[in-house]
């Protein structure tokens, strides 16, 4: 009798899911436009934070946002007030995008024209770390009331992540959280991540993290 075989199933899809990341990043190249995964669990502060970015940054650059939830629509109706263009994207019960979803979102969309594309994913700090989306670069939002051991606990998230914004900051003194800690435990688990502190409510911050973004879309464009 035939020995019965073991796949490695999860290897191959994420085998395959890269290399489809690696050809969609190829086709926005061409295009010249910049993609950017913007990760965070719930609550973290990710559509208020990318809601005073487009502010910021709308009058320079043509900016579109897609939207990633399991269900709903609040976050894209928020962003669409923001005057950019907007489309919600529903995972039908999964915890994250691929690459293969992220395209096709793309292409529903279209992107003639944008110079900065801005994939809010889903929110939580396990799935979507570990599926390369065909992003440029992949950011992530800590909150301070999360705590500044998040790094030790979701180790995946923040070494995939190019930026940390360390996010409402303006609380600081009513919570235990260790800035010193909290950037040395994210560069234990990736030294070349850059951490910015922020509050999206007040705008603290939020030029740091517009200079940072300007330099990687102008980079990607040359």
């Amino acid at each position: 009798m035939e020995k019965y075989r073991v796949i490695e199933i999860k290897q191959s899809i994420f085998a395959d899911n890269d290399k489809q990341a690696d050809a969609l990043r190829e086709k926005l190249k061409e295009k010249g436009v910049f993609l950017l995964n913007l990760m965070s669990s719930p609550g973290a502060g990710k559509t208020t934070t990318l809601s005073r970015t487009i502010e910021m940054l709308k009058q320079e650059m043509q900016i579109g946002v897609m939207e990633a939830d399991i269900d709903s629509d609040v976050d894209a109706a928020a962003i669409e007030n923001c005057g950019v263009r907007v489309i919600q994207l529903h995972t039908g019960g999964m915890c994250h995008l691929d690459a293969g979803m992220t395209e096709q979102g793309i292409t529903e969309f279209g992107i003639q024209g944008l110079d900065l594309l801005i994939l809010e994913n889903v929110g939580n700090l396990v799935c979507p770390a570990e599926f390369d989306t065909g992003a440029v670069k992949n950011a992530m939002i800590l909150s301070v009331p999360e705590g500044h051991d998040k790094p030790l606990k979701y180790p995946l998230m923040f070494q995939v992540c190019d930026v940390v914004l360390v996010n409402k900051i303006d609380v600081l003194p009513y919570f235990d959280f260790d800035m010193e800690k909290c950037v040395e435990y994210v560069h234990m688990r990736n030294p070349q991540a850059k951490v910015i502190p922020i509050c999206a409510k007040t705008g603290d911050g939020m030029e740091a993290w517009a200079d940072w973004l300007r330099g990687q879309v102008e980079a990607w464009k040359k």
